[in-house]
């Protein structure tokens, strides 16, 4: 009986604690050393995308009819970013001063200034375009420490940022199951990834697009907490405890 006790013991205690290899992060991270970083991310226009154009020139007065919004607009504190910007509609496009409707969907910032800028010289030769994405934001849930929802300013995030902004996994967030689900011309795309492992910084998933909601899944030591699971340690130690209290009373 002694053995037996001993031995709900020591399985109580090794079923309660966690490996090494459920906690670290980037176990293989020697095999990032020297590889190429993809410097040339950048996010691509979709519908319901809210653009800041940006349109100067020397001549104030030759711009003037293609500016819509100011910079004082643009900063004011207001609760709807779509009225101080240029909303992208189903089809795509957008409703510019003077050159009417334009494609911008499925296109770079960088495109789009191109574009603009090509179309704008023919009304003002020196004409300076800049295109910025105003909602860009991500959406992190389950176990994490901080869950909401955050807006990049500089439209470039990486999962561990993202991560990190979220205040980091809680001790019951599952570091071999965060799911992110994306939306990308019109399909849902979902997508498991391991931070133990850096392979996912080769994939799509490493820089997060505009609107990619990120899960953390519980463990199953979360799952267990919630009430879904039994608790196997515990019911091992009450176990251990019933059996220690008869033997008690028997001698």
């Amino acid at each position: 009986m002694k053995r037996f006790i001993v031995l709900l013991g020591v399985s109580a205690l090794l079923l309660s604690c966690a490996t090494k290899k459920q906690i670290i992060y980037f176990q293989d991270s020697d095999s990032l050393n020297n590889k190429d970083i993809n410097k040339a991310f950048e996010p691509v226009i979709e519908p319901n995308d809210i653009l800041y154009i940006s349109v100067s020139s020397l001549d104030k007065e030759l711009v003037a009819p293609f500016i819509r919004v100011t910079e004082t607009e643009v900063n004011a504190n207001t609760n709807n970013p779509g009225l101080k910007g240029y909303l992208v509609n189903a089809d795509g496009t957008i409703n510019f001063p003077v050159l009417g409707s334009v494609p911008v969907s499925g296109k770079t910032r960088k495109m789009i200034e191109s574009q603009l800028k090509a179309q704008l010289q023919e009304y003002v030769k020196d004409v300076v375009v800049d295109v910025r994405i105003m909602n860009f934001k991500i959406t992190v849930l389950g176990e994490v420490m901080t869950p909401g929802v955050f807006t990049i300013k500089d439209e470039r995030v990486t999962l561990p940022e993202a991560i990190g902004l979220a205040g980091d996994l809680t001790k019951d967030g599952n570091r071999n199951r965060i799911v992110i689900i994306r939306e990308d011309d019109g399909k849902r795309i979902v997508k498991n990834v391991d931070i133990t492992q850096t392979d996912f910084y080769s994939s799509a998933f490493y820089f997060l697009k505009q609107n990619d909601v990120v899960y953390v899944e519980p463990s199953l030591k979360g799952v267990k907490k919630s009430g879904f699971l039994p608790d196997i340690p515990a019911l091992l130690s009450l176990v251990t405890v019933v059996l220690s209290t008869v033997i008690l009373l028997s001698r």
